[in-house]
């Protein structure tokens, strides 16, 4: 028996809740891995899974043994971290959880910077604007763009991501003149997941707005797509608006308010069986990412 291969398939069996599933994570047959947890009951002598035509849960003795077998799957994974790491060489698999629009820009392009330097590196992306529960998700590190995390995570402040109000000039084109954030009111406002107050900061005022529109989506970038096709006013983080501000394809509505933003986290379970790759690509982001987007 292979009891590192028969330790991963106990331990996915027990994340998903299903042979069937942890067969498809793994990539093995439905067969392989319910001759593996079996082995692994057989080697510890113990009854792992209450299982049912219905339902896969674990019986108490399987709560404590999966404890001790995350913990051997952590630690064999930075044995071999470690070993690599003589050689200055990192190795292994890092499953990040991040927002769609910071996934498909600022992400992908250090992910391409970081796997060019540490070609043995792989990266699993779970891209979602909604926030990734990094248990069941096994994600290593997720990226959150929040005011402060869950005390309950360890969490390393990457960079302060301001927003702006912006339209497209032809959306603006005959429109009613937008000179404070009431005027909003007249008009077209795409929406994120739901979101619809606005928050502004003048000089001498602090206000918020309650907007509405005919777009909602859950996507920072399709908002900004939105937005360059005329289709309304958008409140973007600037890093996916600076861009189109620069070509005038978009440009800044109320310029003399600020709209406040938050900080990009990198939020993780914990430090004590960190891979040295997760950890060393932390640093990596907080390195390349020292500076706020304002």
């Amino acid at each position: 028996m292979d009891k590192i291969i028969a330790i991963q398939s106990f331990v996915e069996v027990a994340r998903c809740g299903s042979f069937t599933k942890a067969a498809d994570s793994l990539e093995l047959s439905r067969l392989q891995v319910t001759r593996h947890v079996q082995d692994i009951e057989q080697w510890l002598s113990l009854r792992l899974f209450h299982r049912t035509t219905r339902k896969v849960s674990l019986t108490n003795q399987g709560e404590e043994a999966l404890a001790y077998c995350k913990q051997i799957l952590s630690t064999v994974s930075d044995l071999q971290s470690r070993a690599h790491s003589h050689n200055n060489e990192l190795v292994g698999t890092i499953r990040v959880a991040a927002p769609i629009g910071i996934g498909q820009n600022m992400l992908f392009d250090a992910i391409e910077e970081f796997v060019g330097v540490h070609p043995n590196t792989h990266f699993q992306l779970v891209l979602s604007d909604s926030l990734s529960q990094l248990v069941d998700e096994r994600i290593d590190i997720a990226l959150r763009y929040i005011h402060q995390p869950d005390e309950q995570l360890i969490a390393r402040k990457l960079m302060f991501i301001n927003t702006v109000i912006c339209a497209s000039p032809d959306y603006l084109s005959g429109k009613s003149n937008i000179t404070t954030p009431q005027d909003l009111l007249q008009h077209n406002c795409l929406l994120h997941s739901g979101s619809s107050t606005w928050h502004f900061l003048g000089e001498n005022s602090d206000e918020q707005i309650v907007v509405k529109g005919n777009v909602n989506a859950n996507d920072m970038s399709v908002l900004c797509k939105a937005a360059i096709r005329g289709m309304g006013i958008a409140n973007l983080p600037y890093h996916l608006a600076h861009e189109y501000l620069q070509t005038k394809q978009l440009v800044k509505v109320l310029p003399n308010y600020s709209t406040p933003g938050n900080h990009l986290w990198a939020v993780y379970l914990s430090r004590s069986y960190q891979q040295n790759v997760v950890r060393a690509f932390i640093d990596f982001l907080a390195q390349r990412w020292q500076h706020d987007i304002v």
